[in-house]
């Protein structure tokens, strides 16, 4: 198992693995799934090495992207002590494999120079809420957004769950 950056080669599995999804997002919660994303903003995060992917026997397994700025979602987002985890896609070929947790142990070492690791998800799904929490965030609670304009689509008039891990002040 290998944590890397995406390359501009990955885009057409990013994009595979994001349709993959919201099948699975469609069927589970027909009011709330992700929408086809902007090729460009996902090209960004590469060149910007934001984009990440996890992969077995040299497969991508899971992808996810981060950000260290988050305004609209995060109120108090100070745009410098957090890092952001978004969109986690797991290839349906490898799920089960509790991803989530090693991204997370990733994001521990990753983000050092951190207060905080957050991540929102929409929605009121509690099995999703559970989930997070096994994988070590505290779940802040849930909040309609108001701001959403600059948002893809499925933030705008959603709940949102808000996840967040507060790492060890001693690393400081």
């Amino acid at each position: 198992m290998e944590i890397v950056n995406s390359t501009k080669n990955d885009i057409p599995e990013i994009f595979k693995l994001y349709k993959l999804a919201t099948s699975v997002q469609r069927e589970k919660f027909p009011e709330n799934q992700w929408p086809q994303f902007d090729e460009a903003l996902i090209e960004e995060e590469v060149i910007d090495n934001r984009q990440f992917k996890l992969l077995i026997d040299g497969k991508i397994a899971c992808i996810w992207a981060i950000t260290y700025s988050d305004p609209e979602i995060w109120k108090n987002d100070d745009g410098v002590s957090s890092l952001y985890i978004h969109r986690i896609a797991t290839n349906p070929n490898f799920r089960g494999n509790n991803f989530v947790k090693i991204i997370v142990d990733w994001s521990k070492d990753f983000a050092k120079d951190k207060k905080y690791i957050r991540m929102d998800t929409c929605g009121e799904n509690k099995g999703l809420i559970q989930h997070y929490q096994n994988c070590g965030f505290n779940f802040l609670g849930i909040e309609k957004l108001k701001d959403f304009a600059n948002l893809p689509s499925h933030y705008h008039n959603a709940d949102v769950c808000y996840f967040e891990i507060k790492l060890d002040k001693q690393r400081f």
